[in-house]
């Protein structure tokens, strides 16, 4: 099982926009250095919390910075631009960083972003599925281009103005042949969505804030959607973020992790549960989806969704998840804000050089605990 990072990133509203930005950088360095295969950053161009608003741009200022950690938008908000725009950009990007490029994309949900674009009140889905077809067919086509696609908002096309000769009407292909690896976030339960990823085969990532059950029911709908393309379905391109903490002692992974005030996955989370309940999404946190939205409460979604502890303590937690998903190839974990830098750091150290090691061993052996290993 590879290990992987995802930041959206959520910083408490005080703290200072450029500070904010070099850490998110620097955390994404050291990933790099301690082997994490991947780093998904998410975009959102009207949260204060939230604040970086362009994945590729950031993780644009990180491909000199990094030597293996392969850098992926974590999403590319397709209704936020025109889809030329993100084709050329992207195959760009895929130049820039000669392969080390992921497209992560989705239609973008939060409502205030739609707002202030004026599209508030359109079928964002039908709009992303209309981008991701023009994406495609750039990417596939040779120009001169003329991609006018059945009820399709996009018309695409270069045949007044192509001069082959001197290189203009056409527009750039990735370095990745025939493209990037394309990767979907999945935030609902027993989403039809990752159905569709199937049939496309893009990459479903199931995110951080569902509980296990709700996680688990992914891979059915991805499968189904293989299925459907003929095509075989491959546990290993299904990755599964979680919000994980290590600590070398319990107490300060207790109190870090979920029950100190000042936590930081504590202020995640209690972020994140207001803006989904306000946005009528809040189902992920509940255990059945006719439980009283009352049953919710702060520290049932912590105990939920944190994992933390001792490194034995988080071995025996990862695995115990697994045996509710089954086999997926990708452990993404969650970033959070730097309350405390050093314990931030020894966390993302201890996830990779001591956790998942034990954790793949263990999946190897058939082992079940870590203790099982002493």
């Amino acid at each position: 099982m590879r290990l992987g990072y995802f930041t959206m990133p959520m910083h408490p509203l005080d703290r200072d926009y450029v500070q904010t930005l070099k850490e998110d950088r620097e955390t994404i360095i050291l990933c790099d250095k301690l082997g994490y295969y991947d780093a998904f950053v998410g975009e959102h161009l009207s949260d204060d919390a939230e604040n970086i608003t362009n994945s590729m741009l950031f993780q644009a200022t990180l491909i000199h910075a990094t030597e293996n950690i392969k850098l992926a938008t974590g999403t590319t908000n397709l209704t936020h631009t025109h889809p030329v725009l993100v084709a050329c950009h992207a195959a760009m990007f895929d130049h820039l960083a000669e392969g080390r490029f992921i497209l992560g994309v989705s239609p973008g949900t939060l409502r205030s972003d739609r707002e202030v674009l004026d599209i508030y009140d359109e079928d964002i889905n039908k709009i992303f599925a209309e981008a991701i077809d023009v994406i495609l067919a750039i990417w596939e086509r040779d120009p001169p281009y003329r991609i006018d696609l059945p009820d399709n908002r996009y018309k695409v096309t270069t045949e007044k103005t192509l001069d082959a000769p001197y290189g203009t009407g056409i527009l750039q292909k990735p370095y990745q042949n025939p493209r990037p690896e394309i990767v979907g976030t999945v935030v609902a339960p027993f989403s039809k969505g990752v159905t569709l990823m199937g049939e496309r085969d893009f990459h479903p990532l199931s995110a951080n804030f569902l509980i296990d059950k709700w996680a688990a029911s992914h891979w059915g709908n991805y499968a189904q959607g293989c299925k459907n393309a003929g095509r075989p379905a491959s546990t290993d391109d299904w990755r599964i973020a979680r919000t994980v903490f290590v600590a070398d002692d319990d107490r300060t992974a207790q109190a870090y992790g979920k029950t100190d005030v000042n936590s930081p996955y504590r202020f995640y989370y209690q972020q994140l549960y207001y803006k989904l309940k306000k946005g009528g999404r809040h189902v992920v946190f509940k255990h059945d989806r006719e439980e009283l939205d009352e049953a919710i409460t702060l520290d049932r979604i912590l105990d939920d969704l944190v994992i933390c502890g001792t490194v034995n303590d988080v071995v025996d937690q990862i695995l115990a998840f697994c045996e509710v998903t089954g086999e997926f190839g990708e452990l993404v974990v969650a970033g959070m804000d730097w309350v405390d830098e050093a314990l931030t750091k020894r966390s993302l150290q201890l996830m990779a050089e001591e956790v998942m090691p034990r954790v793949n061993d263990a999946i190897a052996s058939g082992r079940k605990s870590a203790s099982a290993a002493e």
